[in-house]
């Protein structure tokens, strides 16, 4: 009962503080622990034939010592989706109200999580917070929840699963650390079109697409002396330039104090060449004074290494080494 009267009062706090633009530590979720439950639900694409991939991700957890419950209409389809919108609302609703699910664990993305955001009542989620769990299309949710003051966590989802455990194995065994509360910290070696600097800052961010399409809305983040991470897949050169020049012409980029850049997967090519390279999309949009990253393993690779939204890390860029330690 004092957990829950402590995570009101931060939240009250946070909404005060938010309002004067005063930074302040969002409330962490608690970290699981053998005997807890996790659900996985499906708030957007469908999941057609793919039971027996979503069935090897309830293996994994329960190896780790969890339960696991699935959503009642996950397997259900509606054209595109993986069952209409008011299903999908409402396996997550069930989730966020369950006071015995510990943490949420998105199947898949694909598209319709934000279809169903605007449908979820997140009164009890804020007053017994859960870790919400996913990339892509989640980006939804990482970003509305943000805006709640609660952390949650950008990594594998159950279709993950579908890749051979050698190509995951650091997907899996950095999903584990993040749920469990060990601790997080990445090296990676530095790109040539890296940035160097070294700052710290609360990381935010997500996939390009969504991060767009949150802009003017109650969903949109604030970048303001943060650290951004982004990610895509299965865009054209031109199309990723639309959306960063979106988010710049936003104010997106102008006080952030670093990116991490992720996979940018499965470029289409134009058929008129481009003739830029994506970190030249990236850079030139970004202000000239502030570290960028590249070639973070993070996103629609099969190497998608877990990342806490909310946390606040220490970027670190030198000539031979990137460093993001969490703190």
């Amino acid at each position: 009962m004092r957990k829950k009267y402590y995570a009101v009062a931060l939240f009250f706090i946070f909404s005060i503080v938010n309002a004067q633009n005063i930074p302040m530590k969002l409330i962490t979720p608690s970290y699981l622990k053998k005997g807890d439950t996790i659900a996985i639900v499906a708030p957007a694409g469908i999941l057609k034939n793919r039971k027996h991939v979503i069935d090897k991700a309830k293996e994994l957890a329960e190896s780790w010592g969890l339960k696991v419950m699935y959503g009642k209409n996950m397997f259900h389809q509606n054209n595109h989706f993986a069952g209409t919108d008011d299903e999908r609302c409402q396996d997550f609703q069930n989730a966020l109200d369950n006071p015995n699910i510990k943490a949420i664990w998105c199947a898949r993305g694909g598209y319709g999580s934000v279809r169903i955001l605007d449908k979820l009542d997140f009164s009890k989620f804020k007053r017994d917070p859960k870790w919400v769990i996913g990339y892509s299309d989640i980006t939804a949710f990482h970003n509305h929840i943000h805006n709640l003051g609660i952390e949650t966590l950008h990594a594998m989802m159950g279709t993950s699963m579908q890749d051979t455990p050698e190509k995951i194995a650091h997907t899996i065994t950095t999903f584990k650390k993040a749920l469990f509360g060990e601790k997080l910290e990445y090296s990676v070696s530095s790109s040539k079109k890296n940035r160097r600097g070294n700052v710290e800052g609360e990381l935010v961010g997500g996939n390009i697409a969504i991060l767009a399409s949150m802009l003017g809305s109650e969903s949109q983040i604030s970048t303001e002396g943060k650290i951004l991470f982004i990610e895509e897949i299965g865009e054209y050169k031109y199309s990723i330039d639309r959306m960063l020049q979106s988010l710049k012409r936003a104010n997106y980029f102008t006080k952030v104090k670093g990116v991490i850049v992720g996979g940018m997967t499965k470029v289409k090519k134009n058929s008129t060449p481009w003739g830029n390279s994506i970190e030249q999309l990236i850079l030139e949009v970004l202000p000239k004074d502030i570290p960028v990253m590249f070639n973070f393993p993070a996103g629609h690779e099969p190497d998608n290494r877990a990342l806490i939204f909310g946390r606040n890390v220490q970027l670190s860029i030198d000539t031979k080494k990137a460093l993001v330690i969490f703190k």
